[in-house]
């Protein structure tokens, strides 16, 4: 599947090994493909993002990433869903940190060089890949763009697609962005 990959869909995910790599994560995942998405510059995506507004505010995209990492990857859906049970995440996240530290849920390895060889891709990566070329299919486009990689990001469930959403960048949003209806298109 790789070789149908465009040059700018391969570096995001060269750019989510690299995430996961300098944080230390045993996989690459969806918010590892988010954070190498938002690092582009040129590309689709990055245009969608841009047009979308998404661009100058990254960092708040990466702060949002970190806090769901701290809740041990809990999207806030989920922490609300588990508030209506009578459990509070942040509360138990606090009592975690208190014992273990700050960021004991995230499950990032402190000892960075724990593991030299490559990274496997979670399944949700797996996912999100597969998505992405489903969408590139569905679309008739011969080769898999990052933008498709920002689309699959957009419809499936969890913290990169919450985290999008919550700024605006939506399924429709970016296809409207990228594909016509709305005042910019890709080019």
């Amino acid at each position: 599947m790789f070789e149908r990959f465009t040059k700018d869909a391969r570096a995001v995910v060269m750019g989510a090994v690299e995430h996961a790599e300098r944080a230390g994560a045993g996989s690459v995942d969806t918010e590892h493909l988010l954070l190498a998405l938002l690092d582009r510059e040129g590309s689709r995506a990055s245009f969608a993002l841009a047009a979308l507004g998404l661009a100058e505010r990254g960092g708040a995209v990466r702060e949002a990433l970190a806090e769901a990492r701290r809740r041990a990857g809990l999207s806030q859906a989920d922490a609300e869903a588990l508030a209506g049970l009578g459990i509070d995440v942040s509360e138990i996240v606090a009592r975690v940190e208190e014992v273990h530290g700050v960021g004991a849920m995230s499950g990032d390895r402190k000892d960075k060089g724990w593991w030299s060889a490559r990274r496997s891709f979670g399944r949700g990566a797996k996912e999100i890949l597969e998505k992405a070329l489903r969408i590139a299919v569905a679309r008739r486009d011969r080769h898999i763009g990052d933008e498709h990689i920002l689309l699959a990001l957009t419809i499936r469930p969890g913290v990169p697609g919450e985290v999008l959403a919550d700024r605006g960048v939506t399924y429709e949003s970016v296809v409207r962005v990228l594909y016509g209806g709305g005042e910019a298109k890709a080019g």
